[in-house]
């Protein structure tokens, strides 16, 4: 996801490497922070295959920048991902954020309502955090009022996130 989120926002403008850390940072809040032995090597992985380039400019103070700018093959790359998400980018719920930042640039509303009917599928299928029996347990089932509470919460942002799944496939579609 950290290649896919450095496409994407060097999709919208070029940007330093500070600049890239700081949006990505944003995106990902406190729970997964964007250490520089894990951006460092992943733009470089990108400059190697062709999806980025980067260069020097003089930077406000002493010191240079290096700028990075995604390519014609970088943007290829990021719509190939976009369409094409992997299963555990619409399962997971941080991962299928991230995609959804980056979604609109996809062109073909056909193509981005195809992802978001993925992911709808997938919160159709029943499930759980925990099981008795092989099958999933209700909040009310629950033993205790925090398992009561951690399933509550999922089924109401899953019953709005479904929501707001229906109403913006129906309007892609309508513009497809």
């Amino acid at each position: 996801m950290l290649e896919l989120s450095i496409l994407g926002f060097l999709h919208e403008e070029p940007l330093h490497g500070y600049e890239l850390k700081a949006r990505l940072q944003a995106l990902n809040g406190h729970i997964r922070p964007v250490s520089d032995g894990a951006l460092y090597p992943a733009i470089t992985r990108l400059v190697k295959a062709g999806s980025v380039e980067q260069h020097t400019e003089p930077g406000s103070g002493a010191a240079a920048r290096r700028v990075l700018s995604l390519t014609d093959a970088g943007r290829a790359a990021l719509m190939d991902r976009l369409r094409e998400p992997k299963d555990v980018e619409i399962s997971d719920g941080q991962r299928f954020f991230t995609l959804l930042a980056f979604l609109r640039f996809l062109p073909d509303p056909a193509g981005q309502a195809a992802v978001l009917r993925r992911r709808k599928a997938f919160l159709d299928t029943p499930s759980s955090f925990f099981h008795r029996d092989g099958e999933p347990m209700r909040a009310e089932e629950a033993p205790d009022p925090f398992r009561q509470g951690m399933l509550r919460i999922a089924r109401a942002t899953t019953a709005e996130e479904r929501a707001w799944l229906d109403e913006t496939i129906a309007a892609l579609e309508d513009r497809a």
